[in-house]
Protein backbone atom coordinates (compact mmCIF):
# COMPACT_ATOMS: atom_id res chain seq x y z
CA UNK A 1 0.00 0.00 0.00
CA UNK A 2 2.88 2.39 0.91
CA UNK A 3 4.45 2.13 -2.34
CA UNK A 4 1.26 2.44 -4.16
CA UNK A 5 0.47 5.54 -2.39
CA UNK A 6 3.97 7.29 -2.53
CA UNK A 7 4.41 6.04 -6.05
CA UNK A 8 0.82 7.44 -7.45
CA UNK A 9 1.03 10.66 -5.41
CA UNK A 10 -2.44 9.97 -3.39
CA UNK A 11 -3.59 13.07 -1.51
CA UNK A 12 -6.53 10.93 -0.15
CA UNK A 13 -7.61 7.06 0.99
CA UNK A 14 -11.00 5.84 1.11
CA UNK A 15 -10.81 2.42 2.88
CA UNK A 16 -13.46 0.00 3.69
CA UNK A 17 -12.68 -0.80 7.33
CA UNK A 18 -10.71 0.01 10.58
CA UNK A 19 -8.28 -2.77 9.58
CA UNK A 20 -7.40 -1.36 6.30
CA UNK A 21 -7.59 2.32 8.22
CA UNK A 22 -4.39 1.46 10.24
CA UNK A 23 -2.47 0.39 7.29
CA UNK A 24 -3.02 3.60 5.68
CA UNK A 25 -2.50 5.91 8.99
CA UNK A 26 0.90 3.80 8.90
CA UNK A 27 1.96 5.38 5.80
CA UNK A 28 1.23 9.08 7.11
CA UNK A 29 4.77 9.67 7.86
CA UNK A 30 5.94 8.24 4.64
CA UNK A 31 3.46 10.19 2.19
CA UNK A 32 3.37 13.73 3.04
CA UNK A 33 1.22 14.13 0.41
CA UNK A 34 -1.60 11.91 1.52
CA UNK A 35 -3.84 14.46 4.07
CA UNK A 36 -7.52 12.82 3.75
CA UNK A 37 -8.63 9.69 5.39
CA UNK A 38 -11.65 8.56 4.43
CA UNK A 39 -14.14 4.90 6.06
CA UNK A 40 -17.07 3.24 5.57
CA UNK A 41 -17.07 2.40 8.33
CA UNK A 42 -18.90 4.47 10.56
CA UNK A 43 -17.26 3.58 14.13
CA UNK A 44 -13.77 4.30 12.41
CA UNK A 45 -14.30 7.77 11.64
CA UNK A 46 -12.86 9.65 14.69
CA UNK A 47 -10.37 12.81 14.78
CA UNK A 48 -9.21 14.10 11.44
CA UNK A 49 -10.73 10.69 10.00
CA UNK A 50 -14.31 11.46 8.21
CA UNK A 51 -17.20 8.82 7.40
CA UNK A 52 -17.46 8.22 3.85
CA UNK A 53 -21.31 9.52 4.91
CA UNK A 54 -19.53 12.83 6.05
CA UNK A 55 -18.20 12.78 2.67
CA UNK A 56 -20.87 12.16 0.86
CA UNK A 57 -23.08 15.06 2.60
CA UNK A 58 -20.36 17.59 1.99
CA UNK A 59 -20.53 16.87 -1.66
CA UNK A 60 -24.29 17.19 -1.69
CA UNK A 61 -23.62 20.80 0.11
CA UNK A 62 -20.87 21.66 -2.51
CA UNK A 63 -21.20 24.30 -5.54
CA UNK A 64 -19.22 23.89 -8.82
CA UNK A 65 -18.20 26.73 -10.57
CA UNK A 66 -19.37 24.76 -13.96
CA UNK A 67 -22.07 22.40 -14.93
CA UNK A 68 -21.57 19.03 -14.90
CA UNK A 69 -22.07 19.42 -18.90
CA UNK A 70 -19.16 21.57 -19.11
CA UNK A 71 -16.83 19.43 -17.14
CA UNK A 72 -18.38 16.36 -18.97
CA UNK A 73 -17.38 18.21 -22.14
CA UNK A 74 -13.95 18.89 -21.42
CA UNK A 75 -12.64 15.58 -20.83
CA UNK A 76 -10.70 13.75 -23.71
CA UNK A 77 -10.06 10.46 -24.97
CA UNK A 78 -6.59 11.06 -24.32
CA UNK A 79 -6.74 12.31 -20.97
CA UNK A 80 -5.82 10.10 -18.03
CA UNK A 81 -8.90 8.49 -16.40
CA UNK A 82 -7.26 5.88 -13.85
CA UNK A 83 -4.17 4.54 -12.43
CA UNK A 84 -4.56 0.52 -11.78
CA UNK A 85 -1.83 -0.99 -10.61
CA UNK A 86 -0.38 -4.01 -11.57
CA UNK A 87 -0.77 -7.02 -8.64
CA UNK A 88 2.96 -7.27 -8.37
CA UNK A 89 3.93 -11.12 -9.10
CA UNK A 90 7.56 -9.82 -9.35
CA UNK A 91 8.48 -6.47 -7.61
CA UNK A 92 6.58 -3.30 -6.91
CA UNK A 93 2.92 -2.55 -8.48
CA UNK A 94 3.53 -0.57 -11.29
CA UNK A 95 0.94 1.72 -12.12
CA UNK A 96 -0.80 1.51 -15.49
CA UNK A 97 -2.14 4.51 -16.62
CA UNK A 98 -5.67 3.94 -18.29
CA UNK A 99 -7.46 6.69 -20.69
CA UNK A 100 -11.08 7.49 -20.78
CA UNK A 101 -10.63 6.37 -24.53
CA UNK A 102 -9.30 3.44 -23.18
CA UNK A 103 -12.32 2.77 -20.94
CA UNK A 104 -14.56 3.61 -23.43
CA UNK A 105 -13.28 1.21 -25.93
CA UNK A 106 -13.21 -1.94 -23.30
CA UNK A 107 -17.16 -1.17 -22.81
CA UNK A 108 -18.06 -0.75 -26.04
CA UNK A 109 -16.19 -3.88 -26.82
CA UNK A 110 -17.92 -5.83 -24.27
CA UNK A 111 -21.32 -4.59 -25.73
CA UNK A 112 -20.60 -6.13 -29.19
CA UNK A 113 -18.95 -8.94 -27.72
CA UNK A 114 -21.63 -10.20 -25.32
CA UNK A 115 -25.26 -10.64 -25.62
CA UNK A 116 -26.62 -7.93 -23.34
CA UNK A 117 -29.50 -5.84 -23.50
CA UNK A 118 -30.06 -2.91 -22.04
CA UNK A 119 -31.23 -2.04 -19.61
CA UNK A 120 -32.60 -5.57 -19.25
CA UNK A 121 -29.26 -7.45 -17.68
CA UNK A 122 -28.86 -7.77 -13.74
CA UNK A 123 -24.92 -8.38 -12.95
CA UNK A 124 -23.67 -9.81 -10.15
CA UNK A 125 -20.25 -8.26 -8.81
CA UNK A 126 -17.79 -11.03 -7.61
CA UNK A 127 -14.49 -9.37 -7.91
CA UNK A 128 -12.02 -6.89 -6.11
CA UNK A 129 -13.76 -3.69 -6.64
CA UNK A 130 -9.98 -2.13 -7.51
CA UNK A 131 -9.39 -4.96 -10.74
CA UNK A 132 -9.82 -3.58 -14.32
CA UNK A 133 -11.93 -6.81 -15.25
CA UNK A 134 -14.65 -5.42 -12.78
CA UNK A 135 -13.90 -2.01 -13.13
CA UNK A 136 -14.85 -2.46 -16.83
CA UNK A 137 -18.19 -4.54 -16.15
CA UNK A 138 -19.26 -1.58 -13.45
CA UNK A 139 -18.92 0.97 -16.14
CA UNK A 140 -20.99 -1.52 -19.03
CA UNK A 141 -23.46 -1.61 -16.57
CA UNK A 142 -23.67 1.83 -15.88
CA UNK A 143 -23.54 2.57 -19.53
CA UNK A 144 -26.52 0.13 -20.18
CA UNK A 145 -28.71 1.59 -17.35
CA UNK A 146 -28.44 -1.92 -15.66
CA UNK A 147 -28.51 -3.04 -12.31
CA UNK A 148 -25.58 -4.56 -10.18
CA UNK A 149 -25.15 -6.40 -6.49
CA UNK A 150 -22.24 -6.65 -5.34
CA UNK A 151 -21.75 -10.68 -3.62
CA UNK A 152 -20.48 -9.76 0.26
CA UNK A 153 -18.50 -12.99 0.80
CA UNK A 154 -17.63 -15.92 -1.10
CA UNK A 155 -18.88 -17.87 1.33
CA UNK A 156 -22.45 -16.34 0.62
CA UNK A 157 -21.99 -17.14 -2.97
CA UNK A 158 -24.48 -19.59 -4.36
CA UNK A 159 -27.08 -17.83 -2.07
CA UNK A 160 -26.28 -14.29 -3.38
CA UNK A 161 -26.99 -15.85 -6.98
CA UNK A 162 -29.98 -17.14 -5.80
CA UNK A 163 -31.42 -13.88 -4.33
CA UNK A 164 -30.14 -11.77 -6.98
CA UNK A 165 -30.84 -13.53 -10.13
CA UNK A 166 -28.25 -11.82 -12.13
CA UNK A 167 -28.10 -12.56 -15.74
CA UNK A 168 -24.26 -12.29 -16.20
CA UNK A 169 -21.59 -12.54 -14.08
CA UNK A 170 -17.64 -12.56 -14.48
CA UNK A 171 -15.38 -14.39 -11.96
CA UNK A 172 -12.17 -16.35 -12.20
CA UNK A 173 -11.58 -20.34 -12.67
CA UNK A 174 -10.90 -21.29 -9.20
CA UNK A 175 -14.40 -20.07 -8.62
CA UNK A 176 -16.24 -22.19 -10.90
CA UNK A 177 -13.72 -25.34 -10.51
CA UNK A 178 -14.99 -25.36 -6.73
CA UNK A 179 -18.47 -24.98 -7.76
CA UNK A 180 -18.07 -27.99 -9.97
CA UNK A 181 -16.58 -29.74 -7.32
CA UNK A 182 -18.98 -29.02 -4.64
CA UNK A 183 -21.46 -29.91 -7.46
CA UNK A 184 -19.99 -33.23 -7.41
CA UNK A 185 -18.98 -33.97 -4.33
CA UNK A 186 -23.02 -33.67 -3.42
CA UNK A 187 -23.91 -36.28 -6.21
CA UNK A 188 -21.44 -38.87 -5.19
CA UNK A 189 -23.33 -38.63 -1.24
CA UNK A 190 -26.94 -39.62 -3.60
CA UNK A 191 -28.13 -42.87 -4.13
CA UNK A 192 -26.58 -45.08 -7.09
CA UNK A 193 -30.14 -44.19 -9.18
CA UNK A 194 -29.73 -40.59 -9.14
CA UNK A 195 -26.27 -40.37 -9.67
CA UNK A 196 -27.08 -42.10 -12.90
CA UNK A 197 -30.07 -39.41 -13.44
CA UNK A 198 -27.22 -36.39 -13.15
CA UNK A 199 -24.80 -38.68 -15.18
CA UNK A 200 -27.12 -38.93 -18.23
CA UNK A 201 -28.45 -35.33 -18.15
CA UNK A 202 -25.13 -33.81 -18.07
CA UNK A 203 -23.84 -35.57 -20.61
CA UNK A 204 -27.17 -35.42 -23.07
CA UNK A 205 -26.65 -31.52 -21.77
CA UNK A 206 -23.07 -31.39 -22.85
CA UNK A 207 -23.79 -33.22 -26.41
CA UNK A 208 -26.65 -30.96 -27.20
CA UNK A 209 -24.11 -27.46 -26.12
CA UNK A 210 -20.78 -29.12 -28.43
CA UNK A 211 -23.45 -29.56 -31.33
CA UNK A 212 -25.42 -26.16 -31.23
CA UNK A 213 -21.76 -24.64 -30.16
CA UNK A 214 -20.08 -25.57 -33.32
CA UNK A 215 -23.03 -24.72 -35.96
CA UNK A 216 -24.19 -28.65 -36.40
CA UNK A 217 -28.18 -29.45 -36.16
CA UNK A 218 -29.55 -30.87 -33.33
CA UNK A 219 -31.37 -34.64 -33.93
CA UNK A 220 -34.87 -34.89 -33.31
CA UNK A 221 -33.88 -37.66 -30.72
CA UNK A 222 -31.25 -35.74 -29.00
CA UNK A 223 -33.89 -32.78 -28.51
CA UNK A 224 -36.44 -35.10 -27.03
CA UNK A 225 -33.65 -36.39 -24.13
CA UNK A 226 -32.78 -32.63 -23.64
CA UNK A 227 -35.97 -31.57 -23.48
CA UNK A 228 -36.22 -34.41 -20.66
CA UNK A 229 -32.79 -33.90 -19.41
CA UNK A 230 -33.65 -29.92 -18.61
CA UNK A 231 -36.50 -30.76 -17.24
CA UNK A 232 -35.69 -33.60 -14.46
CA UNK A 233 -31.79 -32.49 -13.85
CA UNK A 234 -30.49 -29.14 -15.45
CA UNK A 235 -33.12 -26.85 -14.94
CA UNK A 236 -32.76 -27.77 -11.42
CA UNK A 237 -29.09 -27.01 -11.33
CA UNK A 238 -29.87 -23.88 -13.06
CA UNK A 239 -31.99 -22.28 -10.60
CA UNK A 240 -29.25 -22.74 -8.20
CA UNK A 241 -27.58 -19.78 -9.97
CA UNK A 242 -31.03 -17.97 -9.40
CA UNK A 243 -32.18 -19.49 -13.14
CA UNK A 244 -31.70 -16.68 -15.47
CA UNK A 245 -27.93 -16.59 -15.90
CA UNK A 246 -27.04 -16.47 -20.25
CA UNK A 247 -23.44 -16.91 -19.37
CA UNK A 248 -20.49 -17.21 -17.24
CA UNK A 249 -17.34 -14.53 -18.10
CA UNK A 250 -13.90 -16.22 -17.30
CA UNK A 251 -10.69 -14.61 -17.00
CA UNK A 252 -7.45 -14.00 -15.03
CA UNK A 253 -5.87 -17.36 -15.43
CA UNK A 254 -6.97 -20.69 -17.23
CA UNK A 255 -9.66 -22.57 -16.96
CA UNK A 256 -10.08 -26.85 -16.70
CA UNK A 257 -11.78 -27.93 -19.51
CA UNK A 258 -13.97 -30.50 -17.69
CA UNK A 259 -15.32 -27.23 -15.67
CA UNK A 260 -16.32 -25.51 -18.99
CA UNK A 261 -18.04 -28.79 -20.50
CA UNK A 262 -19.75 -28.87 -17.00
CA UNK A 263 -21.46 -25.63 -17.03
CA UNK A 264 -22.36 -25.69 -20.78
CA UNK A 265 -23.81 -29.00 -20.15
CA UNK A 266 -26.41 -27.66 -17.13
CA UNK A 267 -27.29 -24.57 -20.12
CA UNK A 268 -25.00 -21.66 -18.32
CA UNK A 269 -21.38 -21.85 -20.68
CA UNK A 270 -18.85 -19.68 -19.22
CA UNK A 271 -17.04 -17.82 -21.87
CA UNK A 272 -13.55 -17.56 -21.51
CA UNK A 273 -11.17 -14.20 -22.32
CA UNK A 274 -7.80 -12.75 -21.79
CA UNK A 275 -6.66 -9.55 -20.80
CA UNK A 276 -4.22 -7.94 -18.67
CA UNK A 277 -4.39 -4.66 -16.48
CA UNK A 278 -2.42 -2.93 -19.37
CA UNK A 279 -5.06 -3.63 -22.24
CA UNK A 280 -8.03 -2.42 -20.03
CA UNK A 281 -9.15 -6.14 -19.22
CA UNK A 282 -10.30 -8.03 -22.29
CA UNK A 283 -8.42 -8.09 -25.42
CA UNK A 284 -9.94 -11.24 -26.56
CA UNK A 285 -13.13 -13.47 -25.39
CA UNK A 286 -15.14 -16.39 -27.17
CA UNK A 287 -18.21 -15.77 -29.14
CA UNK A 288 -21.08 -16.79 -27.53
CA UNK A 289 -22.87 -19.49 -29.16
CA UNK A 290 -19.02 -20.49 -31.12
CA UNK A 291 -16.73 -21.12 -27.92
CA UNK A 292 -13.83 -22.87 -28.49
CA UNK A 293 -13.01 -24.76 -24.71
CA UNK A 294 -9.11 -24.35 -24.06
CA UNK A 295 -9.21 -21.17 -25.98
CA UNK A 296 -9.85 -17.58 -24.91
CA UNK A 297 -11.69 -16.61 -27.80
CA UNK A 298 -10.97 -14.42 -30.52
CA UNK A 299 -9.88 -10.38 -30.72
CA UNK A 300 -12.05 -8.08 -29.86
CA UNK A 301 -12.54 -4.61 -27.46
CA UNK A 302 -10.26 -2.56 -30.34
CA UNK A 303 -7.45 -4.92 -29.77
CA UNK A 304 -5.11 -6.56 -33.04
CA UNK A 305 -3.06 -9.71 -31.74
CA UNK A 306 -0.30 -11.26 -32.89
CA UNK A 307 2.36 -13.60 -32.25
CA UNK A 308 6.14 -12.74 -31.46
CA UNK A 309 9.10 -14.79 -32.93
CA UNK A 310 9.98 -16.40 -29.31
CA UNK A 311 5.81 -17.60 -29.15
CA UNK A 312 4.83 -13.79 -26.96
CA UNK A 313 1.59 -12.45 -27.43
CA UNK A 314 1.23 -8.85 -28.26
CA UNK A 315 -1.59 -6.77 -28.59
CA UNK A 316 -1.79 -2.94 -30.04
CA UNK A 317 -5.42 -1.29 -30.23
CA UNK A 318 -7.36 1.45 -28.42
CA UNK A 319 -7.29 -0.63 -24.95
CA UNK A 320 -3.88 -0.41 -24.72
CA UNK A 321 -2.93 1.62 -21.75
CA UNK A 322 -0.69 4.62 -22.18
CA UNK A 323 2.03 3.75 -20.42
CA UNK A 324 3.70 3.08 -16.77
CA UNK A 325 3.22 6.06 -14.26
CA UNK A 326 6.57 7.81 -13.07
CA UNK A 327 8.51 4.49 -15.14
CA UNK A 328 9.86 5.57 -18.72
CA UNK A 329 11.95 2.67 -18.74
CA UNK A 330 9.42 -0.16 -18.15
CA UNK A 331 6.80 1.78 -20.28
CA UNK A 332 9.59 1.18 -22.93
CA UNK A 333 9.85 -2.17 -22.15
CA UNK A 334 6.63 -3.08 -22.26
CA UNK A 335 5.33 -1.21 -25.53
CA UNK A 336 7.63 -1.01 -28.34
CA UNK A 337 8.26 1.42 -30.93
CA UNK A 338 5.62 0.40 -33.28
CA UNK A 339 3.03 0.47 -30.08
CA UNK A 340 3.09 -3.52 -29.60
CA UNK A 341 2.63 -4.45 -25.93
CA UNK A 342 4.39 -7.50 -24.84
CA UNK A 343 2.02 -9.05 -22.70
CA UNK A 344 4.61 -11.73 -20.77
CA UNK A 345 1.92 -14.51 -21.98
CA UNK A 346 3.03 -17.20 -24.34
CA UNK A 347 0.25 -18.60 -26.90
CA UNK A 348 -0.89 -19.52 -30.31
CA UNK A 349 -3.06 -18.40 -32.80
CA UNK A 350 -5.56 -21.01 -35.29
CA UNK A 351 -6.56 -20.62 -38.39
CA UNK A 352 -10.32 -19.54 -37.04
CA UNK A 353 -8.58 -16.55 -34.95
CA UNK A 354 -8.94 -18.39 -31.74
CA UNK A 355 -6.27 -17.59 -29.29
CA UNK A 356 -4.99 -20.30 -26.94
CA UNK A 357 -2.40 -19.65 -24.06
CA UNK A 358 -0.07 -22.21 -23.02
CA UNK A 359 2.14 -20.48 -20.50
CA UNK A 360 3.31 -16.87 -19.12
CA UNK A 361 7.15 -16.12 -20.25
CA UNK A 362 8.08 -15.46 -16.82
CA UNK A 363 6.75 -18.82 -15.64
CA UNK A 364 8.23 -21.53 -18.07
CA UNK A 365 10.62 -23.71 -15.58
CA UNK A 366 14.12 -23.86 -17.33
CA UNK A 367 15.42 -27.38 -15.78
CA UNK A 368 19.37 -27.76 -15.49
CA UNK A 369 19.60 -29.69 -18.16
CA UNK A 370 18.52 -26.68 -20.60
CA UNK A 371 15.18 -28.22 -21.09
CA UNK A 372 11.70 -25.63 -20.74
CA UNK A 373 8.80 -26.67 -19.07
CA UNK A 374 5.08 -24.63 -19.51
CA UNK A 375 3.66 -25.48 -16.06
CA UNK A 376 -0.04 -24.39 -16.14
CA UNK A 377 -1.03 -26.47 -18.82
CA UNK A 378 0.17 -29.53 -16.73
CA UNK A 379 -1.31 -28.18 -13.38
CA UNK A 380 -4.78 -27.91 -15.57
CA UNK A 381 -3.94 -31.03 -16.48
CA UNK A 382 -3.59 -33.04 -13.32
CA UNK A 383 -6.20 -31.18 -11.22
CA UNK A 384 -8.37 -33.48 -13.04
CA UNK A 385 -7.77 -36.04 -10.18
CA UNK A 386 -10.46 -35.32 -7.94
CA UNK A 387 -8.00 -35.68 -4.77
CA UNK A 388 -5.85 -32.70 -6.26
CA UNK A 389 -7.90 -29.35 -5.44
CA UNK A 390 -4.36 -26.89 -6.45
CA UNK A 391 -0.88 -27.46 -7.58
CA UNK A 392 1.74 -25.52 -8.11
CA UNK A 393 4.79 -26.84 -10.08
CA UNK A 394 8.64 -25.82 -9.57
CA UNK A 395 11.82 -26.45 -10.20
CA UNK A 396 13.90 -23.21 -12.04
CA UNK A 397 17.56 -24.14 -12.27
CA UNK A 398 16.99 -27.70 -10.64
CA UNK A 399 17.25 -31.27 -11.66
CA UNK A 400 14.09 -31.87 -12.40
CA UNK A 401 9.99 -30.77 -11.77
CA UNK A 402 8.55 -30.60 -8.33
CA UNK A 403 4.94 -29.82 -7.05
CA UNK A 404 2.84 -28.92 -4.26
CA UNK A 405 -0.17 -30.05 -3.76
CA UNK A 406 -3.15 -28.76 -1.63
CA UNK A 407 -5.32 -31.98 -1.29
CA UNK A 408 -9.20 -31.96 -1.68
CA UNK A 409 -9.69 -32.58 1.92
CA UNK A 410 -13.20 -33.83 1.57
CA UNK A 411 -12.19 -36.58 -0.71
CA UNK A 412 -9.29 -37.70 1.22
CA UNK A 413 -12.19 -37.40 4.62
CA UNK A 414 -13.95 -40.46 2.63
CA UNK A 415 -10.42 -41.73 1.63
CA UNK A 416 -9.63 -41.95 5.33
CA UNK A 417 -12.69 -43.55 6.53
CA UNK A 418 -11.56 -46.45 4.15
CA UNK A 419 -8.19 -46.88 5.67
CA UNK A 420 -9.51 -46.94 8.93
CA UNK A 421 -8.25 -43.14 10.02
CA UNK A 422 -11.42 -40.87 10.71
CA UNK A 423 -10.21 -39.02 13.13
CA UNK A 424 -7.42 -37.60 11.22
CA UNK A 425 -7.17 -34.01 10.91
CA UNK A 426 -5.98 -31.96 7.64
CA UNK A 427 -2.35 -31.12 9.11
CA UNK A 428 -1.82 -35.07 9.92
CA UNK A 429 -3.44 -36.00 6.61
CA UNK A 430 -1.30 -33.89 4.45
CA UNK A 431 1.71 -35.00 6.53
CA UNK A 432 0.80 -39.21 6.47
CA UNK A 433 3.06 -40.61 4.12
CA UNK A 434 0.37 -42.80 2.74
CA UNK A 435 -1.68 -39.44 1.95
CA UNK A 436 1.23 -38.66 -0.51
CA UNK A 437 1.71 -42.27 -1.95
CA UNK A 438 -2.07 -41.66 -2.80
CA UNK A 439 -1.02 -37.92 -4.15
CA UNK A 440 1.76 -39.32 -5.82
CA UNK A 441 -0.05 -42.19 -7.60
CA UNK A 442 -3.14 -39.73 -9.01
CA UNK A 443 -0.16 -37.73 -10.60
CA UNK A 444 2.23 -40.48 -12.11
CA UNK A 445 -1.36 -41.87 -13.47
CA UNK A 446 -2.44 -38.66 -15.23
CA UNK A 447 1.28 -37.93 -17.03
CA UNK A 448 1.43 -40.62 -19.69
CA UNK A 449 1.70 -37.82 -21.88
CA UNK A 450 4.00 -36.14 -20.73
CA UNK A 451 7.74 -35.89 -21.76
CA UNK A 452 10.22 -38.03 -19.01
CA UNK A 453 11.69 -34.48 -18.37
CA UNK A 454 8.20 -32.97 -17.67
CA UNK A 455 7.19 -35.68 -15.32
CA UNK A 456 6.71 -34.79 -11.34
CA UNK A 457 9.91 -36.44 -9.32
CA UNK A 458 9.14 -35.03 -5.84
CA UNK A 459 5.73 -34.38 -4.14
CA UNK A 460 4.89 -32.23 -0.93
CA UNK A 461 1.77 -31.73 0.36
CA UNK A 462 0.07 -28.21 1.83
CA UNK A 463 -2.11 -28.26 4.63
CA UNK A 464 -3.88 -24.84 3.65
CA UNK A 465 -5.09 -23.04 0.35
CA UNK A 466 -2.57 -20.30 -0.74
CA UNK A 467 -4.29 -17.01 -0.10
CA UNK A 468 -4.48 -13.45 -1.61
CA UNK A 469 -3.62 -12.10 2.37
CA UNK A 470 -0.27 -14.00 2.79
CA UNK A 471 0.73 -12.74 -0.72
CA UNK A 472 0.43 -15.89 -1.89
CA UNK A 473 -1.99 -15.08 -5.31
CA UNK A 474 -3.02 -12.06 -7.05
CA UNK A 475 -6.00 -10.35 -6.35
CA UNK A 476 -7.53 -12.50 -9.66
CA UNK A 477 -5.90 -15.76 -7.74
CA UNK A 478 -2.81 -16.15 -10.17
CA UNK A 479 0.05 -17.93 -8.26
CA UNK A 480 2.89 -15.97 -7.14
CA UNK A 481 4.82 -18.90 -8.33
CA UNK A 482 8.17 -16.88 -7.05
CA UNK A 483 7.00 -16.47 -3.81
CA UNK A 484 5.51 -19.61 -3.24
CA UNK A 485 8.77 -21.20 -3.99
CA UNK A 486 10.60 -18.93 -1.41
CA UNK A 487 7.72 -19.47 1.12
CA UNK A 488 7.14 -23.66 0.82
CA UNK A 489 10.36 -24.58 -1.42
CA UNK A 490 11.44 -26.46 2.17
CA UNK A 491 8.83 -28.41 2.03
CA UNK A 492 10.59 -30.17 -1.07
CA UNK A 493 13.71 -30.09 0.35
CA UNK A 494 12.33 -32.25 3.39
CA UNK A 495 10.59 -34.72 0.99
CA UNK A 496 14.18 -34.84 -1.09
CA UNK A 497 15.95 -35.64 1.88
CA UNK A 498 13.31 -38.56 3.15
CA UNK A 499 14.42 -42.51 2.51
Amino acid sequence: MAHILADSGAKAIIVSDGKQLQKAVASREEIPNLAIFVTMEESSAKGDVLSFSAVMAEGDRATLPESFEQRRDSVKLDDLMSLVYTSGTTGNPKGAMLTHGNMGTAVDGAQKAFPVVPPDEAFLSFLPLCHVFERVTHFLSLAMGSHTYYNDSIFKLIDNLAFAKPTVMQCVPRVFESIHERVLDTVSKEPEQKQKAFAWALEVGSAFAERRNAGRSVSPILAIKHAIADKLVLSTLREKFGGKLKFFVSGGAPLNAKTAQFFNGIGIPILEGWGLTETTAASATNPYGRAKIGSVGIAGFGATIKVAPDGELLVRGANVMRGYWNNPEATADAIDADGWFHTGDIGVIDSEGYVKITDRKKDILVLANGKNVAPQPIEIHLKQSPYISEIVLLGDQSGGVSALVLPSFDKLKTWAQEQGKEKMSPSELAADPATRKLIKTEIDKLSGNLADYEKIKRVALLEKPLTIENGELTPTMKIKRKVVSEKYGRLLEREASTP
